[in-house]
């Protein structure tokens, strides 16, 4: 019987068949191999506006931002180190202990209770400044919530008070959100009956307005980490 002549073309078929079979094979490995990278961690550095004050857990500033930068893909856990009525001193005294290793972020939101009780503003100021460079020399990036005076405080304090801030992110390179209750302060729907403290839908409207800056600064937060793995 005459031999068949071999198939070129099956041939070329079997050896592409097998070749597609083994470069899957060695991506699924290096895909499995490959270790993924710890979600950054986020720590909210404030007071009642961030912990949450007569609200679920669930609902507090923390809870909602990390739902949002989930929802947008980000590999985030946000830590709420609120504490009602906490001043800038008070955030000086624990910061130490609220923003634990491994921080990434910090999300740092105090002074609103420093302007109620009329304190020193620079005291205030100073106060900000030492959890700043704490915060920095333990590696974390920075995002800085400003908070405005009560206007009835006086022309005087209203302008020292309200520098604070803009003046500290300009010194040690921070991302600044200027007014933290922007676009909720004085907004009867967004409030609780006290009229000072945001209610779910005003954290809800707070989240939706310094996200850009949160990813932002979770930008500074990646390109620190890598350049530290690097070195």
């Amino acid at each position: 019987m005459q031999k068949m002549p071999p198939n070129p073309t099956l041939a070329n078929m079997v050896f592409r068949l097998v070749l597609c079979n083994w470069l899957i094979t060695i991506f699924t490995i290096a895909a499995v191999a490959q270790p993924k990278a710890a979600p950054l961690r986020i720590v909210v550095l404030g007071d009642s506006l961030v912990a949450g004050f007569q609200l679920k857990s669930s609902d507090a500033f923390p809870a909602q931002l990390e739902r949002a930068l989930k929802a947008k893909g980000h590999a985030v856990e946000v830590i709420n180190a609120g504490v009602s009525g906490d001043t800038t001193a008070g955030g000086l005294e624990r910061v130490a202990w609220a923003v634990p290793e491994r921080t990434d972020a910090v999300i740092l939101e105090l002074g609103a209770n420093d302007a109620l009780r009329g304190l020193d503003p620079g005291r205030a100021k100073a106060n900000l400044e030492k959890i700043v460079t704490t915060i920095k020399a333990g590696g974390a990036e920075v995002l800085l919530a400003g908070m405005l005076a009560p206007r009835n405080m006086g022309e005087d304090y209203v302008r020292r008070f309200d520098a604070i801030y803009p003046d500290l992110a300009k010194k040690h390179d921070l991302i600044l959100y200027p007014f933290f209750l922007d676009g909720v302060a004085l907004n009867g729907n967004l409030n609780l009956g006290d009229g000072i403290h945001p209610n779910p839908k005003g954290v809800a409207e707070i989240t939706k307005r310094i996200l850009p800056s949160v990813e932002e600064l979770m930008t500074r937060a990646r390109t620190r980490r890598a350049a530290g793995s690097r070195g």
